[in-house]
């Protein structure tokens, strides 16, 4: 198919649009396959990333002591003693990364462990005390240099977002769960 400005036969455009036209084809059909074959396994992925930090945070707290005594939690959270606190972090840091590898109530500890991730940003990874932004952008690190260390709880918060708004995907116990259902009814 010859450009329409084109003249000849000879045109140099011409082999230029056969080739944008061959990679759009080629794009469209390596999506297609993607989207066919591997989207179930996008959230596997997220989820066992996060199910394994959460673990072993989960299993740090079974063979550790109890720091919580010395955490200002912010409100509601301030009300539990610190051993309750203590006892049901450890406890959804170990259920819910399990739920998670296997893909069950996504959703809902994905936002547990949402709601689990903010505590402990207000409570231990924020900076005690900041004058502007610029002071709260050396915050965000890894390590605590004085200013806090929320890097790694909010890339935890967006990746569970994720999960929230996403689902489990394909690959999940959610999902081999509503097939059985969809098929009962």
């Amino acid at each position: 198919m010859m450009n329409e400005s084109c003249s000849s036969t000879n045109c140099a455009v011409c082999p230029l649009h056969k080739a944008t036209r061959r990679l759009l084809e080629f794009s469209k059909k390596t999506s297609r396959w993607f989207e066919t074959n591997t989207a179930g396994f996008a959230p596997l992925l997220l989820r066992l990333l996060i199910a394994y930090e959460f673990l072993e945070a989960g299993l740090e707290k079974v063979s550790g002591e109890n720091w919580f005594a010395d955490l200002a939690f912010p409100f509601p959270f301030n009300l539990l003693p610190p051993d309750l606190s203590w006892g049901l972090s450890m406890g959804l840091e170990i259920v819910a990364p399990i739920a998670l590898i296997l893909g069950l109530a996504t959703r809902f500890f994905s936002f547990a462990l949402m709601i689990l991730t903010l505590v402990a940003i207000a409570a231990v990874h924020w900076p005690a005390e900041w004058h502007g932004l610029a002071q709260l952008w050396q915050g965000y690190a890894i390590t605590d240099q004085g200013y806090g260390n929320y890097k790694l709880p909010l890339m935890y918060l967006f990746m569970l977002t994720s999960l929230l708004f996403s689902g489990s995907g394909r690959l999940s116990l959610d999902a081999w769960l509503e097939s059985v259902k969809s098929n009962n009814t």
